[in-house]
């Protein structure tokens, strides 16, 4: 029973990398994630704790070929799910088609339920039904070139749902998305970085949790840790291993800036939610104001983009203003996402490498700009 993690569009890449760095080697990117073959039950704890671009963690229970209806049900009814789901198990279903012949999303999804409730049926003797009262099981087929994955959702709510951010604002960025583009520069703790444009603080708060090694789910509690299948020592050595990995005392210098002051307000508190207060400063301040406090630095911001009508001029103006701003920090490296398109124009310069992502449906630009690395301390090796 391999695991996959749900990514967003342009992200499987980084959801890779971060499996990868988990210790996971055969691992698959496909459209919408990557399955880790050498992944199984056991390891849904620590992806579940550790992830932090990927949207869910799916526990696989079978992939078939499934061409019409007949062939879905009996490939689903021949799966072992009496040894994951008990008796009184909540199991509803989710489904989605793309480039299959069965592409009737309701009718897949009926005919799953059927075929599971015959297989349950079978293990468990012939009940009238099920009483689904137990914990939340929920199931996905996801039909792709007439091939059926039949999976378990181990997550439930989303990965993205820290625990630390009770309110967001107006148009809140989702920390999963904030946490991959961090991950995406090349940023480390010991340089300092800045968002110009903090909003609730999600892009400082996701860089203070991986600068000081934190686990993005210690705070929150997953679907599968009632499951039997996984097991409660699974989830007690994972979390062990979370504290045990986590540098709680790091020094950071990270920094976040809105225009609102309630924007402040709220970003301080919810790095306090967060746990790394100590590591996240806050301050109301215009953009254009920004003056380094130092030779080399990251900024990472997600500005307006002008999407409301009328929006455009102003924004085009925001942007010439922060390339001329930033014109005398030619050591500092910058990322900006943008739904702008004309954003390097407005801004002045052409960015070192863009990656194609979505903010909330709208289609992004990541554009990144390399400064010079920092000199070596003296004593450094090579």
């Amino acid at each position: 029973m391999p695991l996959i993690a749900t990514a967003a569009a342009g992200l499987e890449a980084v959801v890779a990398r971060e499996l990868h760095a988990l210790g996971y080697r055969d691992t698959h990117a496909f459209a919408g994630g990557v399955r880790a073959d050498d992944a199984g039950a056991a390891d849904v704890p620590r992806l579940n704790l550790h992830l932090r671009a990927a949207d869910r963690v799916r526990l696989v229970v079978g992939a078939f070929d499934a061409t019409t209806f007949e062939a879905l049900f009996d490939g689903t009814r021949a799966l072992a799910w009496a040894d994951l789901l008990p008796r009184d198990a909540a199991f509803p279903v989710d489904g989605r088609s793309v480039k299959s012949r069965l592409a009737s999303v309701p009718d897949c999804q009926a005919i799953v339920k059927r075929a599971v409730v015959e297989a349950l049926r079978g293990a468990y003797g012939p009940v009238e039904r099920f009483p689904e009262t137990g914990d939340a099981y929920r199931i996905e087929v996801a039909l792709r070139d007439d091939t059926a994955v039949l999976s378990l959702d181990t997550s439930g709510d989303g990965l993205h749902k820290r625990g630390y951010r009770a309110a967001a604002g107006g148009a809140p960025l989702r920390e999963t998305l904030a946490a991959a583009l961090v991950l995406l520069s090349y940023w480390s703790p010991d340089r300092p970085l800045v968002d110009l444009f903090c909003g609730a603080g999600t892009i400082p708060i996701e860089a203070a949790l991986i600068g000081r090694s934190i686990a993005p789910g210690l705070r929150r509690s997953f679907a599968a840790m009632a499951w039997p299948a996984v097991g409660r020592a699974a989830w007690d050595a994972a979390r062990r291993e979370a504290m045990d990995r986590a540098a709680w005392d790091r020094p950071l210098d990270i920094a976040g800036s809105d225009l609102d002051p309630a924007m402040v307000a709220l970003a301080t508190a919810n790095a306090a939610d967060a746990g790394v207060a100590s590591g996240v400063r806050f301050k109301q301040m215009r953009a254009t104001d920004f003056h380094a406090h130092a030779d080399h630095g990251v900024i990472i911001s997600n500005p307006p983009y002008g999407a409301r009508t009328g929006d455009a001029e102003s924004v085009a103006r925001l942007y010439h203003a922060l390339g001329r701003t930033l014109a005398p920090y030619r050591t500092w490296s910058h990322y900006w996402l943008s739904g702008f398109p004309d954003f390097e124009r407005c801004f002045g310069w052409t960015a070192d490498r863009r990656r194609k992502l979505y903010n909330a449906g709208i289609p992004c630009q990541y554009y990144q700009y390399f400064g010079p690395p920092p000199p070596r301390a003296r004593g450094d090796a090579g």
